[in-house]
């Protein structure tokens, strides 16, 4: 009988320990406080080197990382400099090859290039290739001879490519348009009102107070542009702004999780500050010393994660909006006043509640 018991006994600590480190406690054990001491390759400054790349000089130390993406077709007519002026908005859509109607959809609402005739606005749309279904590049050859605003290249355009499709983005802006302002990086399943990014990229600071981000996050923006006291100011054109959604959170680290990460591919046990990938704006400033911080950063899958460590390397502190919206904000005619986006729209769902918005002077 005790025999028995010990047995039991043991197979139940077995099971537990088990238990445990499936769920990733012990896991948690062996992380490394991110407060005292991250760090994430390439170890060390990279301030000069952005420097040193941004005129156009061989940096001291050679990139680490670099992505060779190659452009199956590139729409380098959208952003020509001549019919530029005013406030430059290019919106970089995150799309999947088979979205023909998700893109649809963008193209005669938020995405719409001619929605404001005082503000020249450019829409793209980010593919990879789908190798299990080749025909679908016939008909994506159609829609870019018929739109031209599509920029694929040659990777499998899948989740935990999310990255490449990133990195692709930044660099199709760096050869072809840097004659933007701002870039505003999206999924295609968004609802964005292009009034509510114009307001917030003219004037941050005087969005309604109960709107705004943490006072502590205000101020260092006005740090950043050098305002000391003047709450009233438009961006200037040096800025180094990063902003959506921001969050402070943990890697998962119990196996299930289709987020898990492992000890080896990162340590600490918080992430950087990062914007949710579904939504958000850069200035120009800000996207030339993230595209050069990137070569200086070891790949990671997860591109909200792979960019907070960017901006982190890059000296540039992620800026928080509410009004970003990561998850479906419910919807009433009155609750999108103020929405700069918000997630999980069909086409159909986003061409009615954009063409409602848009009669009642909200987008």
């Amino acid at each position: 009988m005790a025999a028995r018991v010990r047995l039991k006994m043991i197979l139940f600590g077995i099971f537990a320990v088990g238990l445990l480190n499936f769920f990733g406690v012990f896991t948690h054990i062996f992380e490394e406080d991110f407060d005292q001491s991250f760090h994430y390759p390439y170890d060390g400054d990279i301030s000069e080197f952005i420097a040193q790349l941004r005129n156009k000089e061989k940096p001291s130390v050679s990139p680490i990382n670099i992505y060779n993406i190659s452009f199956l077709s590139v729409g380098k007519k959208k952003c020509s400099v001549s019919e530029w002026g005013g406030l430059r908005l290019v919106y970089l859509v995150k799309s999947a090859v088979d979205h023909f109607e998700h893109r649809s959809a963008i193209r005669s609402t938020w995405g719409y290039e001619g929605r404001f005739s005082d503000v020249p606005i450019r829409t793209i749309f980010l593919l990879g290739v789908d190798p299990s279904r080749p025909e679908l590049q016939d008909k994506l050859a159609e829609e870019q001879r018929k739109f031209g605003d599509v920029v694929q290249a040659n990777f499998v355009d899948h989740y935990f490519n999310n990255t490449i499709k990133t990195m692709m983005g930044f660099k199709w802006v760096m050869e072809n348009c840097l004659e933007s302002q701002f870039y505003f990086f999206s999924d295609d399943d968004m609802y964005l009102s292009t009034r509510n990014v114009i307001r917030f990229l003219r004037n941050p600071s005087n969005y309604p107070e109960y709107l705004l981000a943490p006072l502590q996050h205000l101020d260092r923006l006005k740090r950043s542009v050098g305002r000391r006291s003047s709450l009233d100011y438009e961006l200037p054109a040096d800025v180094r702004l990063f902003s959506g959604f921001v969050f402070v959170s943990s890697p998962h680290r119990h196996y299930p999780s289709k987020w898990y990460v492992s000890l080896s591919e990162y340590k600490y046990d918080k992430w950087p500050p990062y914007v949710t990938a579904g939504a958000y704006v850069l200035s120009k400033n800000a996207l030339i010393d993230m595209y050069y911080a990137s070569m200086y950063t070891a790949h990671f899958r997860f591109d909200d994660i792979f960019l907070g460590i960017v901006a982190k390397k890059a000296g540039i502190e992620p800026y928080h909006c509410d009004e970003f919206n990561f998850y479906k904000k419910e919807y009433t005619p009155h609750s999108y006043r103020y929405v700069v986006a918000s997630h999980g729209f069909a086409p159909d769902e986003l061409r009615k509640v954009w063409a409602e918005q848009r009669s009642i002077g909200n987008a």
